[in-house]
């Protein structure tokens, strides 16, 4: 059970993530079109793989990690930019989901190793 429980709270930090992004955009009063439009966006970053699997993981990583998403939104919060904060709040729910069900920051030995788990 103990060796579970990283995988498990990793999942859950993605669901809270994820409810979280999503709260914000909602409250802040942004529409469903452009987050239906541009949910999966990140997902391009695969595309990499096509260049192999160590030039995949790095586009994939790259575009799944709160870093670029937080920073977007933080700059946008301090520019007033509502579209930064709008953008950063759908790609912050894209790699919550993702990480919810399973999507995890990906190895260079294949698409299916992950931080999470062998997909």
């Amino acid at each position: 059970m103990i060796e579970l429980l990283p995988g498990r709270l990793l999942r859950l930090e993605g669901l809270a993530a994820a409810a979280g992004a999503l709260a914000l955009y909602f409250d802040a009063g942004y529409g469903w079109l452009a987050l239906v439009l541009l949910a999966l966006v990140p997902d391009l970053s695969a595309l990499g793989y096509l260049a192999g699997p160590r030039v995949g993981a790095l586009t994939y990583d790259l575009a799944h990690t709160y870093a670029w998403p937080v920073a977007l939104g933080a700059g946008g919060v301090l520019a007033e930019s509502g579209t930064a904060v709008q953008l950063a709040l759908i790609w912050a729910t894209h790699i919550g989901v993702d990480r919810l069900v399973g999507y995890g920051l990906k190895y260079p030995t294949g698409f299916k190793d992950t931080h999470l788990q062998r997909v």
